[in-house]
């Protein structure tokens, strides 16, 4: 680069605050606008919304400063890669220079395809793609939520698309595709959807365009909102090649919005072969149905009434034999009980004579066993005045002598 001529003389002599200020005019001038390329460090968000960052190679690192409300489509991170788009100043409270940023864009596809990478494992270990969260498509939705520009070729190709296979209503939550706020505004019309719950599936569209252009479909605010749709979500971005992180979270990955289109409805064609296998299917199954209906009813035997009849009497002459052979065993029991009762006086007769043999018997036994019939034969019983039986001569108290025939106190 060319060293530019001074413009100051050296017998100048300005104060700190006109040098700074002097200086501060020159850098902005010479750099109204200016790209660098490097990899972001010490990276600060300030509470007022600023972000306070560093840019550095293996020579130099210089400051830069992000405002708030400047439109950047992914997020910052340390190591990053970049190309910063901005204008120099200098900060005079620190005699120091800076990069006031205006733009910044990923530095290369390998950088923005590290990046996507390393969401996509983080978002899978939360389980934002597991095959169980899942939805299946409605076979004829009445109504589409389209999320999209309004303006864009996907859009169009959409509904005409839709048009020729099996016109269905449309509505359309308008949203830009590309820049800053596509993200945020894609993911506010997957929630509005869901909110209002007026339609029977989503489709999240956009056209082809480089990857840069299609990072906001990559955003965790827009994967999160996909993930946590309740309504059936179609993800149509971009063309077959193009993987964004939505289409892992979409419970159906179209390759383009056409294809979105021709996943949701069947074509009337279609729809018309499938309608005549059915009458094909259901009219078999009833001319068979009809043919064995006609054969049961072909082997029923009607038999006449005179046959009826006698059949009737037949089984109840079975019944009335039946009830004899029934009616006889009962009365022979019957017979059997009265004779038994009949002869119940004989037998309590001997019943009676038995007892009273042993009744006389144990009598006789009584008597034999009985003291008193010791004393009737010249024995005696000696008792004290207690009445207990003396047994021997040296008691020596008064006693009583009981004989079979009373007794005497001694």
């Amino acid at each position: 680069m060319q060293k530019p001529e001074p413009f100051v003389s050296g017998d100048m002599i300005f104060s700190v605050t006109d040098a700074s200020a002097l200086l501060k005019g020159v850098v902005e001038t010479a750099f109204p606008r200016i790209k660098i390329r490097g990899e972001l460090s010490q990276i600060t968000r300030a509470t007022s919304g600023h972000i306070y960052m560093t840019i550095k190679d293996s020579g130099a690192a210089i400051s830069v400063i992000v405002w708030r409300g400047t439109p950047i489509s992914f997020k910052l991170e340390e190591g990053m890669e970049v190309v910063l788009t901005g204008r120099f100043t200098t900060y005079p409270a620190r005699s120091n220079y800076q990069i006031i940023a205006s733009e910044i864009e990923m530095a290369g596809v390998g950088a923005i395809l590290k990046m996507l990478e390393e969401r996509k494992q983080k978002l899978a270990r939360e389980g934002l793609f597991d095959e169980s969260r899942k939805k299946p498509l409605p076979r004829l939705p009445q109504v589409i939520g389209v999320v999209t520009s309004p303006t864009g070729a996907a859009f169009q190709d959409i509904q005409n698309r839709l048009r020729e296979r099996f016109p269905v209503r449309v509505m359309l939550y308008p949203a830009t595709v590309q820049g800053a706020t596509a993200a945020a505004e894609v993911a506010a019309g997957i929630e509005y959807f869901n909110r209002m719950n007026n339609v029977d599936v989503i489709i999240v569209a956009r056209g082809g365009g480089a990857l840069e252009d299609l990072l906001p479909f990559s955003e965790e605010i827009v994967v999160r909102a996909a993930a946590a749709s309740k309504i059936p979500l179609i993800s149509g971005v971009g063309h077959e090649p193009d993987w964004m992180l939505i289409d892992f979270a979409a419970d159906y990955r179209a390759p383009t919005p056409t294809g979105a289109a021709e996943a949701v409805v069947p074509t009337k064609l279609a729809l018309i072969q499938e309608l005549d296998n059915m009458w094909v299917r259901l009219s078999g199954n009833f001319m068979t149905r009809l043919e064995n209906a006609k054969q049961r009813v072909e082997s029923i035997n009607i038999k006449s009434p005179q046959q009826l009849v006698m059949e009737h009497a037949q089984r109840l002459d079975d019944i009335g034999r039946t009830m004899n052979v029934f009616l006889g065993a009962k009365l022979t029991v019957a017979h059997q009980k009265m004779a038994v009762i009949s002869n119940l006086p004989n037998i309590l007769q001997n019943r009676m004579s038995v007892l009273t043999q042993s009744l006389s018997h144990l009598g006789q036994m009584l008597g034999s066993l009985s003291y008193k019939s010791v004393l009737s034969r010249g024995y005696a019983i000696v008792r004290d005045a207690d009445g207990k039986i003396i047994s021997r001569s040296d008691a020596g108290v008064p006693a009583v002598i009981e004989f079979a025939d009373g007794v005497v106190k001694v």
